[in-house]
């Protein structure tokens, strides 16, 4: 009874930490000499796993080619340090991926490998990034370590659950960057506010003295 709902509850929250942080599916389009950046924030030791396909644009035609042989992607990723960790020419359809190693924000970029279009075309580039447990291919796993689909499923809940520990201890330090920040700053405030009055108790001071002068030189005081 309780231990069955209890579990039910953790699968669904599974499912929608899955689905909230399952991956990124888009396109873009990108000119000749154009550089197209992402940023993904992660914890270290997560898997990214970045798939692509390009289409050029036929203006005879008025649509989009169904692939584009020949123009190839170059994909180049930094770590939160700015450091890259990949750089590499793929052809026009394909995956890349990385493990971070470091915590926080990772940029992809990726730009063509040719200027040799005509006519200033578009390029269209389809990609899906997938992160963590999603990045894995559990159909080779199974098939490579002979897993049963009951084995199969509890690795994958086993990998969301070590995917969600990285996330939280990631946002634990986070949030002590944040506190020490705040901290740093509010020390900050309160000691401009404490020179503040200072300065302001000294020219009061200073003021007074120099009325009092002026006073007693036209023998008024």
């Amino acid at each position: 009874g309780e231990q069955v709902y209890t579990m039910s509850r953790l699968i669904l929250f599974l499912f929608i930490i899955s689905w909230l942080k399952g991956g990124l599916g888009l396109y873009f389009h990108i000119q000749e000499t154009e550089q197209k950046c992402f940023m993904e924030e992660v914890p270290s030791e997560t898997m990214i796993v970045g798939k692509y396909k390009t289409q050029l644009y036929d203006s005879g035609r008025g649509d989009w080619l169904p692939s584009s042989p020949g123009i190839g992607m170059h994909v180049e990723v930094k770590n939160p340090m700015g450091k890259v960790i990949l750089s590499r020419l793929y052809s026009h359809e394909g995956r890349f991926t990385f493990t971070a190693q470091d915590s926080g924000e990772h940029t992809i970029c990726m730009s063509t490998n040719t200027t040799r279009w005509f006519g200033g075309q578009r390029l269209r580039v389809h990609i899906d990034i997938q992160i963590g447990d999603h990045a894995v291919d559990y159909a080779q796993v199974a098939a490579r370590e002979k897993l049963s689909e009951l084995q199969l499923r509890i690795r994958q809940l086993l990998d969301q659950v070590e995917q969600i520990s990285r996330e939280q201890a990631y946002q634990r330090v986070r949030e002590e960057r944040f506190r020490d920040i705040s901290d740093s700053t509010n020390a900050r405030v309160l000691w401009w506010s404490f020179a503040q009055s200072l300065i302001l108790i000294l020219m009061g001071f200073w003021q007074m003295r120099h009325l009092k002068g002026f006073f007693e030189a036209k023998k008024l005081v």
